[in-house]
């Protein structure tokens, strides 16, 4: 899988895939880390990048466990309604748009991180 390229040849926006960090939280924090994403988006469920960068490899997603169905959903959903209800959510299928104040719940087991090139690891912007 790789970043667009002028060849079109395994182009991650085009397969479906989106930029996204891989971290691991500690099941008892948790909620706290999904309060502290909450925060990333504003009254009316937009981050501030969400104007420059725009197609399906930057929606909103959030991968769990389980997905939708996982132990962490609620915890997910109760620390959205804690920071102010900003967010919708839907569950993913892959390749789904960039919508506007709707972040995706993805199944880690149907949908597993991949590691990006190394210009998608370390670069500024």
């Amino acid at each position: 899988v790789c970043y667009h390229n002028a060849l079109n040849v395994a182009d991650y926006g085009k397969l479906g895939h989106a930029e996204v960090v891989s971290v691991r939280i500690p099941s008892d924090r948790f909620y706290d880390f999904a309060v502290e994403y909450f925060k990333l988006f504003d009254k009316n469920g937009y981050r501030p990048d969400q104007l420059g960068d725009r197609g399906s490899e930057y929606r909103n997603l959030v991968g769990l466990p389980g997905g939708a169905k996982g132990v962490y959903a609620k915890e997910l959903v109760a620390a959205s309604l804690a920071t102010g209800d900003k967010l919708d959510f839907a569950v993913g299928k892959g390749d789904d748009g960039d919508l506007r104040g709707l972040s995706f719940i993805m199944d880690t087991a149907q949908f597993p991180f991949f590691v990006a090139e190394q210009y998608h690891q370390f670069h500024v912007g």
